[in-house]
């Protein structure tokens, strides 16, 4: 039964059904990690899958980490991670129009480097 709500309602929201079926098999589809690891993987002979995987862990964590500490991460030619902080605000309910506290808010951010935007764009 699930697999005929997922035919039936998938379609309908915002064209979803339609998405998914894009990505499957096709050459823009997205990259998950798992992916990532075995085309370097593939790349580097010399070391065993679990090992490429181990590393491209340590890398992302490290990432996190430094950003978690609010520290700007900054890779040459790939681009810079880093954090903003929305400071605390006053806010209004739309709905009733009562005045509410809203908190700080952290959120990570990518700026693309120099050199991938130009061998992105070259790509087009």
């Amino acid at each position: 039964m699930k697999g005929y709500w997922v035919s039936k309602l998938a379609p309908a929201v915002n064209g979803w059904g339609s998405l998914h079926a894009d990505y499957k098999g096709a050459a823009h589809a997205p990259v998950i990690k798992s992916e990532l690891v075995r085309r370097i993987a593939r790349q580097t002979p010399h070391l065993h899958q679990r090992d490429v995987e181990n590393i491209v862990n340590a890398i992302l964590e490290e990432v996190v980490s430094a950003m978690g500490r609010s520290d700007r991460v900054e890779l040459r030619g790939f681009g810079t991670f880093y954090v903003k902080v929305r400071p605390a605000r006053t806010g209004r309910n739309p709905r009733t129009g009562t005045i509410v506290p809203v908190q700080e808010k952290a959120f990570p951010l990518f700026r693309a480097g120099k050199e991938m935007r130009e061998r992105v764009n070259k790509s087009r």
